[in-house]
């Protein structure tokens, strides 16, 4: 009996990169414009890309000032106009280098822990850490929530390595990075690894209260752990916060804003008052749904409505970008990834709440604490007890470890959602007689209902208002 089996020919794998090229092509060019640095990306296409090309730029803190996506017919092509943190071109190669080494590897997942490995070596990054135990929890927030989540870890003798607080809208959004606090490794007994997420349930359990809204309800309070080994990519630190505040339902106002105007009118801390405007439309011959953006210009906004847009499972299939005047015009031509339009009101309402809670967590508010002290075992749980004492709630946190150092800023408001008091701040520096250096710097100017957490893209300018005490 003979059989036949169908025949490949072995190169058809390699077809598509033999008519369009290699997977990903990219080109940095800094001699067509005068201002800015141009990147152009070409790729085969995949849903994701975007966000992926757009996450390895602000890692770097790079600012997008205008950029054209295109990705029909399977091929992904996209233009960026960029300026360094200093407003400048890129002229340092160890950064050219990078940028062509990361956004070379997104399409090869084999390759992202090299690529990451790379950046850590080219910017001598600390937050790309060897081991640790990672915890992520959501749920609703109130004043004090998060020095009780510090001192929680302390009494369970966990060392807070690194660590990352969202607040928006009554909900919080934390990352935080812990080891034993005897053997500095990560924390792998699953009987302690519970008795870790119990303790931590019950701590945000206790923001329940019998007026709680049907939509707190419907997102409860959540606690995960787990381990991630030496070369882990820590660089979506941020987008796992966008997806714990999206699933924690930070799109939804708090009760006590229910007189206040809905979102889209209300002002995005624009010097001259004006508001944030999200519109959706469809286009009917092409079935597509286009979403315009009009904001206050920031970095890092452009990744905070496309990863909100990736994460809702639409697809972005052109767009452009731009600014002007310190404000942002955004518009996308996307599909939900069944290949649909967005087909009903309710479905537009939600994408519209979704983007303005993702671009109103980026609005940094209220007084900005910077403090470097020796790093100890409880140290963090100590500060905030501190603040807490002094009647200051924290509505972000940055918290990292620089080798013997820790380096913590916090944006604080008071218990009320006011803005804090320089004889708070001076009674607070009184009592932290550890801390090596104090610096303050008041960024209000925002809308009061829009408290955001974020995490700094750029260090902080020093303005009339800031100052030091120590």
């Amino acid at each position: 009996m003979m059989v036949c089996w169908p025949y490949f020919d072995p190169e058809f794998d390699n077809l598509p990169e033999r008519i369009y090229g290699p997977p990903c092509r990219v080109c940095i060019d800094n001699d067509s414009m005068e201002e800015c640095t141009v990147i152009k990306v070409d790729s085969v296409n995949k849903q994701g890309i975007l966000l992926e090309v757009v996450q390895v730029l602000t890692n770097i803190n790079l600012t997008i000032l205008k950029s054209y996506i295109s990705s029909d017919a399977g091929w992904f092509m996209d233009v960026f106009h960029v300026t360094d943190e200093h407003g400048e071109k890129i002229r340092d190669q160890n950064v050219i280098n990078y940028i062509l080494q990361a956004i070379g590897t997104v399409r090869e997942i084999e390759n992202t822990v090299k690529a990451m490995a790379y950046r850590n070596d080219v910017f001598n990054n600390s937050d790309q850490l060897s081991e640790h135990t990672a915890i992520e929890m959501k749920g609703t927030d109130r004043p004090g929530l998060f020095s009780e989540i510090s001192a929680a870890l302390a009494d369970l003798h966990c060392n807070i390595v690194e660590a990352h607080a969202w607040s928006h809208n009554a909900r919080l959004a934390c990352v935080a990075y812990i080891s034993d606090q005897s053997t500095d490794t990560p924390i792998d007994d699953p009987h302690r690894l519970a008795t870790i997420e119990g303790h931590l349930t019950t701590v945000l359990r206790a923001t329940t209260t019998p007026t709680q809204s049907e939509s707190e309800i419907a997102s409860p309070q959540e606690v995960k752990t787990a381990e991630f080994g030496e070369g882990t990519n820590m660089t979506d630190v941020e987008r796992r916060l966008h997806q714990l505040m999206l699933s924690a339902g930070d799109f939804h106002r708090p009760e006590f804003e229910a007189m206040t105007p809905p979102p889209s009118s209300r002002s995005d801390g624009d010097e001259e008052g004006r508001k944030m405007v999200v519109s959706i439309e469809n286009c009917h011959e092409k079935w597509y749904s286009i979403v315009s953006i009009e904001c206050k210009d920031r970095p890092r906004l452009m990744f905070d409505t496309v990863c909100t847009l990736t994460d809702m499972q639409y697809v972005i299939f052109h767009a452009s970008i731009s600014s002007r005047d310190g404000r942002s015009l955004q518009e996308y031509f996307i599909r939900h990834v069944d290949g649909y339009a967005l087909s009903s009101d309710s479905e537009k309402e939600k994408v519209i709440k979704c983007l303005e809670a993702a671009i109103e967590r980026r609005v940094c508010e209220g007084v900005r604490l910077e403090l470097s002290a020796e790093n100890r075992v409880g140290l963090l749980s100590d500060i905030t007890r501190v603040l807490r004492e002094n009647g200051l709630s924290v509505v972000r946190a940055d918290v990292k470890t620089q080798g013997e150092k820790a380096v913590n800023a916090f944006y604080l408001k008071d218990i009320l959602g006011n803005e804090v008091d320089t004889d708070v701040v001076e009674s607070v520096k009184k009592e932290m007689d550890d801390v090596i250096d104090f610096e303050v710097k008041n960024d209000g100017g925002g809308s009061s209902s829009q408290q955001g957490g974020c995490l700094s893209s750029s260090p902080p300018q020093r303005s009339p208002g800031f100052f030091s005490l120590g």
